[in-house]
């Protein structure tokens, strides 16, 4: 037997059928009617015995003689024993139960799909080994006959009983992964070949580990066929921001939201995405969900039209709706200073990294009137303290931290704990006080924001 870890990766191969009872036709006698089910038609297989034999190991045989309709994908006996023999199993009694159970339900899918009605794309199968107790998916490709998830190929099809049809496959399907899945669809080659690239094992490794879940937005091979790199980022650290660790993060749980990636800043700090959910599902506004919810055992695949480059503090700034009057200040109403290219620099080539304070649209509505360009240069100077990545964690517990200097040349103080609801209170540049930091450590490459509840002035007196 191998090791714990990858014995688990053999419980997510098992799959399962889905037995239900039908009706045969009326013999004009007023007798009983005969049914033929799926397992019927299994048992009457010499080629399925060892299918049979799961079956009744597992409990499933009565469980699974239902009304249906079901889609069988039946493995060969000699598929059974390939899968036994891989998986270092003597027998199929050496099989965990609860892993033989999710194992056979992976080779079940609701409804009846005849081999003219299947397509290519995913489908759900009736395994509940996904993350969070999710319905497994199943990929089917039709390009060359029909094949699930890149491993079982489809040798006889449509073999119809009352509750459903049976396709008999050539392989176990095994339960994926996130890995699996991604080799397994054409469209992913791309991320795959940059995964793997130069022999790393790194990304495979980590992404086949069922110890914790992931989430992953993966670019198809379109998005990697136009992504330019702009920044010259270290590709591994790209890819590294397509994933979330520690948790899998279906479409119905997103909203517009920060969430903290893998990929990290020269301090090793987190880098953030911005997830909008407003039209659809977008990441820091420049890459759109176009599948949803691949559902593999440690996790779950969101395929994405545009490869997510590392973000700098304007990425969030512009990609977050609630800065938007703030990206109006920085950008139409100051043509005179480039505040975007000042705030975009990184990897030293500027005044980088920044702790940027930044103003919700309710703190510049606030205002009496946002000010004239020239007086509205420094009060946007003096929510931006250069040269240094000041996170919450940074800042003196249960006392006053005072500021470097801002790019406008006044500083200003934080006090934590905050009061009214304010993870800390602020005291500006002019003395006044009331103002509070309502969200902290929105990371990116070349800095950090927190997010205030009213905008700053700087002092004007000096």
């Amino acid at each position: 037997m191998k090791q714990l870890t990858n014995f688990f990766k053999i419980s997510l191969v098992l799959s399962v059928f889905v037995i239900a009872s039908c009706s045969d036709d009326d013999n004009g006698g007023g007798t009983d009617m005969e049914t033929t089910t799926i397992v019927d038609l299994a048992v009457a297989t010499n080629d399925l015995s060892i299918l049979v034999d799961a079956l009744t190991s597992a409990n499933l045989a009565g469980t699974l003689e239902g009304d249906g309709p079901f889609t069988v994908f039946a493995p060969t006996n000699s598929a059974f024993e390939a899968f036994l023999e891989a998986n270092d199993f003597a027998s199929l009694e050496d099989v965990p139960n609860d892993v033989l159970t999710q194992v056979l339900l992976n080779h079940v899918v609701s409804g009846e799909n005849l081999s003219s009605s299947l397509s290519t794309g995913y489908i759900s199968s009736l395994s509940t080994a996904g993350a969070e107790g999710r319905n497994l998916s199943l990929y089917i490709n039709i390009s060359t006959g029909v094949t699930i998830n890149g491993v079982a190929d489809v040798v006889t099809e449509d073999i119809q009983a009352d509750n459903g049809v049976v396709h008999i496959v050539d392989a176990v399907i095994g339960l994926p992964t996130i890995v699996d899945h991604a080799v397994s669809n054409s469209e992913l080659s791309s991320l795959v070949t940059a995964l793997t690239a130069d022999n790393n094992t790194t990304f495979t490794t980590l992404l086949s580990s069922t110890i914790t879940d992931f989430t992953v937005f993966a670019p198809v091979n379109a998005a990697f066929g136009v992504y330019t790199n702009p920044n010259s980022n270290d590709i591994n650290d790209v890819l590294s921001y397509h994933v979330i660790s520690g948790d899998a993060a279906f479409s119905d749980e997103l909203m517009n939201m920060y969430v903290s990636t893998a990929a990290t800043n020269a301090d090793g700090d987190a880098l953030s995405q911005y997830i909008n959910t407003d039209d659809g599902v977008s990441i820091n506004a420049s890459s759109n969900v176009a599948i949803a919810d691949i559902v593999a055992v440690n996790g779950v695949v969101h395929a994405v039209d545009a490869v997510i480059d590392l973000p700098s503090v304007v990425t969030f700034a512009a990609a977050d709706p609630n800065f938007s009057t703030l990206v109006q200040a920085l950008t139409d109403l100051t043509p005179s200073v480039n505040f975007v290219e000042v705030l975009s620099a990184q990897d030293g080539n500027g005044n980088d990294p920044f702790t940027v304070f930044a103003p919700t649209n309710d703190a510049f509505a606030a205002l009496s009137a946002i000010p004239a360009e020239e007086d509205l240069i420094p009060i946007l100077q003096h929510h931006v303290v250069a040269g240094a990545n000041i996170r919450s964690s940074d800042l003196t517990a249960d006392g006053t931290t005072t500021t470097p200097a801002t790019l406008e040349g006044d500083t200003f103080t934080i006090t934590l704990p905050g009061t009214d609801g304010n993870i800390a209170d602020v005291t500006d540049g002019a003395g006044n006080d009331g103002i509070g930091i309502i969200a902290v450590d929105v990371q990116a490459k070349n800095g950090v924001i927190h997010v205030l509840n009213t905008v700053l002035i700087p002092d004007t007196t000096n």
